[in-house]
């Protein structure tokens, strides 16, 4: 390879190049069978200048994560500042997040049925992810625990997926809002009759 690849302020430049390549090549092959060499050919760099900056695959699948999250958080947020109460602000923020993934091919493909089990993994794992999640949390002795539970709740929903908009909000309002937050709970029932019965 000749010339100057990136030029000036290489550092973030290269990183981002890099994570933009691997998102083209996530997007086109699926996240589990994008390769090294794959994302170099894509980025326009030799593999030697991709493991200067990230040591091996699951290195940049977890910065290409956290760079996507950072995102998706800011998204999330801007959506959400105006919501009236901190329980509609929990709602809507996971509501949110589970629609902007679902919005975006490059981040649904890492919740395909044969890599969502390692994504599943890598956000379970990440600090970056739950301290985004936190965000969304009123800071108490249980804050660090109870966004390590949020980040396992948003990919519950984009792995396993409910019948509808309806149903997954049902579902956040009655059984994650209420906890996270210490407040009660909302009855929820997807049972008509049931419904009709308590009136």
């Amino acid at each position: 390879m000749t010339g100057d690849w990136l030029g000036g302020n290489r550092g973030r430049l290269a990183a981002d190049r890099i994570l933009d390549a691997a998102g083209r090549v996530f997007l086109r092959r699926g996240v589990a069978a994008a390769d090294m060499a794959d994302i170099a050919a894509e980025a326009g760099c030799s593999r030697a200048t991709l493991y200067r900056y990230f040591d091996n695959r699951q290195a940049l699948r977890i910065a290409y994560m956290h760079r996507e999250a950072r995102r998706v958080a800011a998204q999330v947020l801007a959506e959400v500042a105006d919501l009236p109460t901190p329980s509609a602000q929990l709602t809507g923020a996971v509501l949110a997040a589970v629609r902007i993934v679902r919005e975006t091919p490059v981040l649904a493909a890492w919740f395909v049925p044969e890599g969502s089990g390692a994504t599943a993994g890598l956000a379970g794992a990440s600090d970056v992810i739950a301290s985004l999640c936190g965000t969304f949390l009123p800071a108490d002795a249980a804050a660090a625990g109870k966004a390590r539970w949020l980040v396992r709740v948003v990919v519950s929903l984009l792995t396993m997926p409910g019948r509808d908009a309806d149903d997954e909000r049902a579902m956040v309002e009655a059984f994650v809002t209420p906890v996270l937050l210490d407040a009660p709970a909302i009855p929820v029932t997807t049972d008509p009759e049931v419904e009709t019965s308590r009136r």
